[in-house]
């Protein structure tokens, strides 16, 4: 049996990233991944480019980019490990970026020039003194662990491995076809860690086929919206209602034959609930009303439609009047309640997803192992000595924009700092 300081179940990002940073502090780490390919996510993420992490990312105040039953819990680690310090390593290893909107950062060749600097900095750290193995494709079919030993002990069809320090990094459950599993979450059960329920996150919604029906012709129509909907916020008060606030985002709209997708679903989707309302300004920063009744107060002959087009694209704007007759008239001809009704529904457009897309389309996994059982300084588990977690397994959820990878390599960078060495024998 070979015997590590640290077995790290997962090679992702924040596989890998822990991996390189625990090898190049001298210890002995074992990588394991199911999967053949390594770091699949990486390398489909941003277009093939990877959005790698975000500018704009503020660690004093997680809240405002992350998702977590503790909003706070990752404020540790992203104070520690920022993107600035990301950026420093990609610049080390020569690898050129830009930012192309609201802080995104991505490579400016392609996403495997990341996955190659993660593959590098696991195979320096046998210059000091460390080692990372990498065991792929390798099913792990049983995991135990000795309280009194301290140790872990892995069966695997590559044969029985041990350490006294154990990392799940093994993802979420979006886009299965990659291998994704639940694994990491069997597992934190298995040794009595709490897990908040996962759902699609980042995932486009879905309605209705018959009440879809008049906008399906919009697919491939895009523009840019205000969207929001309401967050369930903290525990429920004595009055046994929840705490409720509105999440809003301003990004771009994509229409599609099953339902609504682009920047600005993806963000809604991680804080929509089932059965919540959507509520979509198809026209943000305009005062339609006020717009359309001017138009018709100088006497405008122009059919309804073609006055929205100055606002909202022409085929939105067509599809739009023809449900109602008093919208389908020259804009003079038609009555200041038509206009308003009009300027109210494209301002207010409410509507009640039937669903997502799921985990095939999802971007990431909403939920995971509780934060309240872990260490925010660690990533170590509070009542499971050597067990840690880190990256998308963890109840930690990032807007769209690179903050998930940001995650990952903060989280990965914490628990690396404080794993100490343990019995790196072969027997």
């Amino acid at each position: 049996m070979f015997s590590y300081d640290v077995i790290i179940l997962g090679a992702g990002a924040a596989g890998l990233f822990c991996a390189a940073q625990a090898g190049q502090r001298g210890l002995k780490v074992l990588l394991i991944d199911h999967y053949p390919a390594v770091a699949e996510k990486i390398r489909i993420s941003g277009g093939g480019r990877a959005n790698f992490t975000n500018r704009d990312l503020d660690p004093s105040s997680p809240q405002k980019h992350f998702l977590s039953g503790n909003s706070h819990f990752c404020r540790s680690a992203l104070a520690r490990f920022t993107p600035g310090d990301f950026l420093a390593l990609m610049q080390k290893h020569g690898i050129d970026f830009h930012e192309k909107h609201k802080g995104q950062l991505f490579c400016d060749g392609s996403a495997q020039e990341l996955i190659d600097m993660l593959l590098a900095e696991c195979q320096s750290a046998p210059v000091k003194g460390g080692l990372v193995d990498r065991w792929q494709p390798c099913r792990v079919s049983r995991v135990d662990h000795d309280p009194d030993k301290q140790i872990y002990t892995v069966d695997s069809d590559r044969g029985m491995v041990k350490a006294s320090a154990l990392v799940l990094a093994t993802g979420g459950l979006s886009i299965p076809k990659l291998g994704a599993t639940d694994f990491g979450w069997r597992l934190a059960r298995q040794f009595g860690l709490r897990v908040i329920e996962p759902r699609p996150g980042l995932v486009p919604l879905t309605f209705d086929g018959d009440n879809w029906a008049p906008y399906a012709s919009l697919a491939g129509l895009a523009l840019p919206v205000a969207i929001s909907t309401s967050e369930s916020k903290g525990d429920s008060p004595p009055s046994g209602k929840s705490k409720k606030t509105r999440i809003t985002f301003h990004e771009d709209l994509l229409f599609t034959h099953r339902g609504l997708s682009g920047p600005a679903v993806l963000q809604i989707s991680s804080y929509w609930q089932p059965g919540a309302p959507i509520s979509i300004d198809l026209a943000p920063g305009v005062d339609l009303a006020a717009e359309l009744l001017a138009a018709k107060a100088r006497g405008s002959r122009k059919l309804i439609a073609n006055e929205l087009t100055a606002w909202l694209p022409s085929r939105l704007a067509d599809s739009w009047v023809n449900v109602n007759s008093a919208w389908q008239r020259p804009i003079n001809e038609a009555s200041d309640k038509a206009l308003a009704q009009l300027a109210e529904q494209l301002s207010q457009w409410q509507l009640v997803p039937t669903g997502t897309e799921g985990y095939r389309k999802a971007e990431v996994t909403v939920g995971g192992v509780d934060t309240r059982d872990l260490s925010s300084q660690t990533m170590e588990a509070k009542n499971q000595p050597g067990l840690y977690c880190i990256g998308e397994v963890v109840d930690v959820t990032g807007w769209l924009g690179g903050y998930n990878f940001q995650w990952a390599w903060a989280s990965a960078h914490a628990c690396a700092l404080a794993i100490e060495p343990g019995s790196t024998s072969q027997a």
